[in-house]
């Protein structure tokens, strides 16, 4: 079967980079749509032309040009966006609405991807105020592909390794403490951790997938469905000690949100939702979705172990 032609929106970002790198790596002909707005960010100018060299396709197009965002879809089969949906970063996602409107009227796009990658927001109607606005705003996209009727997957990666494992699940933190952890509750609800190479192999290999057509593609690897202090033990065993430990309870941790700002208290919803509530474990996968470590058996996932041991 022939390779899709695929172009990558946001693709010097975070996850985006990664996609890009795991296309090129998967033979696809890849198109990364390069935007004005780059300004005068060398470093962002630097990695584009990085892609050139490894053969991709730079692609001049902008949300506030809807002639270039058609003519970028004209070009391609697929679709991802990878735009940053993290408000500590920045929160884009209602900028889809205008590639939706753009690959209608291109009319020629088999798949869209679009910017998803966490918690599956259909599973999130009873979420706090104000962490839901993420889930509200991908919702609003995702009813305007159906309304759009375009062909689409999406992709529910839960907890990005980089921001969760290597703080051992504590917000705020990105490398492991040898000394103190601080537990969310006691610590034992189950969440699931994916390293984000993983994320962008498995969204690759999903794109000509019958099986992922107007489905979504929960990523489950079952050596990392782990609790707070399951993880915490394995960095312990790999240091060789017991590291010390105290615990927030739920009451303290909702206390402690209010006095953050609003980026900060989005972030810190979405902890206590995964923490405190188990929202990322609490359900079976239905008719709706399919599991992707089971579709692709063949992909040597990183498991937290594995994660954590970069911190050695």
């Amino acid at each position: 079967m022939e390779k899709s032609k695929v172009l990558i929106v946001g693709g010097t970002g975070y996850l985006g980079r990664r996609l890009v790198v795991a296309c090129l790596g998967q033979g696809h002909e890849t198109y990364v749509l390069h935007r004005p707005e780059i300004g005068a960010d060398v470093d962002k100018a630097q990695m584009l032309l990085l892609y050139k060299e490894r053969g991709a396709h730079l692609i001049p197009g902008s949300f506030s040009d809807h002639r270039s965002l058609v003519d970028a879809m004209k070009l391609v089969d697929v679709v991802i966006c990878a735009i940053s949906g993290v408000h500590i970063r920045s929160h884009h996602i209602l900028l889809q609405l205008k590639l939706v409107d753009a690959i209608k009227e291109a009319g020629n796009v088999k798949r869209f991807f679009p910017s998803e990658f966490g918690t599956d927001p259909a599973k999130m109607e009873g979420a706090m105020e104000p962490g839901r606005v993420t889930f509200d705003d991908k919702m609003m996209v995702r009813r305007a592909i159906q309304d759009a009727k375009i062909p689409y997957t999406y992709v529910s990666a839960n907890c990005f390794a980089g921001y969760i494992v290597g703080g051992l699940c504590q917000p705020g933190k990105i490398f492991p403490s040898r000394d103190h952890v601080v537990l969310l509750g006691d610590g034992n609800q189950k969440a699931i951790y994916v390293d984000e190479d993983d994320i962008a192999m498995y969204t690759i290999k999903a794109m000509d997938d019958p099986r992922t057509l107007n489905k979504t593609l929960y990523l489950r690897p079952p050596q990392n469905i782990l609790s707070q202090r399951e993880v915490v033990q394995i960095w312990e065993k790999l240091i060789g000690r017991e590291i010390q430990k105290s615990s927030i309870s739920k009451d303290e941790f909702l206390a402690a949100m209010k006095g953050q700002n609003y980026a900060e208290q989005v972030g810190m919803t979405h902890y206590y939702h995964v923490f405190y509530e188990g929202c990322l474990t609490n359900f079976e996968i239905g008719a709706e979705g399919e599991e992707a470590s089971k579709l692709y058996p063949e992909i040597n996932y990183t498991t937290v172990d594995q994660f954590l041991k970069r911190y050695l």
